[in-house]
């Protein structure tokens, strides 16, 4: 974290860098499996092609991330800068930002992520101001707030009305993450059972289990988890 003059100009980057050892796991385990795709002949082509292609964009991206991704602060507002895209709201747009705990995360994983909530119950995280880059992320937000306090012109107050769109908005971005979830989760099972068909039978239904498969459990988790929105809200926003 970059601060200017003391003020409210602030620049949150990636300062500790990943593990060159997890970079280079990471790297050689999609290597292995794009290549065990294209060494079996008896796949369509154009599935292997479409994993080649997701793996190298994701790749692209998230180097892109961490050379370009940042958070500013200034006296206009704020910028979360990302791979490709940027994000900015100026402070009368900005409702509250908050350092909020990842439940049940990882040893390894990010503890702590801050998200900027705009007046309109949209939220979205601010890129590196979480525990990897920043020792005490919620007193860094804080800090911020009161710092801001002169630039937005009105108090960090709750607003039962803004509360009801935040619950409601991320209990459908909830939904929408699970469900692609699901529909990973039936890719990857489409995937070993084709493996587990390649013994019984000469041509597995490639398409079904490809395709179909996780486009269906993705629509059916979609509509059911969309139906059951209230559910999907995070603990920390049930309540007003």
């Amino acid at each position: 974290m970059d601060t200017y003059g003391g003020g409210i100009e602030r620049e949150y980057r990636m300062r500790k860098k990943t593990s060159p050892l997890m970079a280079l796991f990471m790297g050689l385990l999609g290597l292995n499996a794009v290549f065990q795709m294209n060494r079996h002949h008896t796949m369509p082509e154009w599935v292997p092609a479409s994993f080649t292609a997701c793996y190298l964009l994701l790749a692209a991206q998230m180097v892109l991330y961490m050379r370009r991704g940042r958070t500013l602060v200034g006296a206009r507002g704020i910028t979360a800068r990302r791979a490709l895209t940027e994000r900015s709201r100026a402070w009368h747009e900005i409702y509250d930002i908050r350092a909020e705990q990842l439940p049940k995360a990882p040893t390894n994983a990010r503890k702590w992520l801050t998200y900027l909530y705009d007046t309109e119950g949209r939220r979205f995280v601010l890129p590196h101001m979480d525990d990897w880059q920043l020792d005490d992320p919620r007193s860094e937000v804080a800090a911020l707030r009161e710092a801001a306090a002169l630039h937005r012109g009105a108090d960090w107050e709750r607003r039962p009305q803004v509360e009801a769109l935040i619950r409601r908005r991320a209990g459908h971005h909830k939904a929408w993450e699970r469900a692609i979830t699901g529909g990973v989760v039936a890719l990857v099972c489409g995937f070993l059972l084709w493996v587990a068909l390649l013994f019984t039978m000469d041509h597995p239904p490639v398409l079904v289990l490809f395709l179909w498969l996780p486009l269906g459990t993705f629509a059916v988790l979609a509509a059911l988890l969309h139906w059951r929105w209230e559910s999907q809200v995070p603990r920390a926003l049930r309540e007003p």
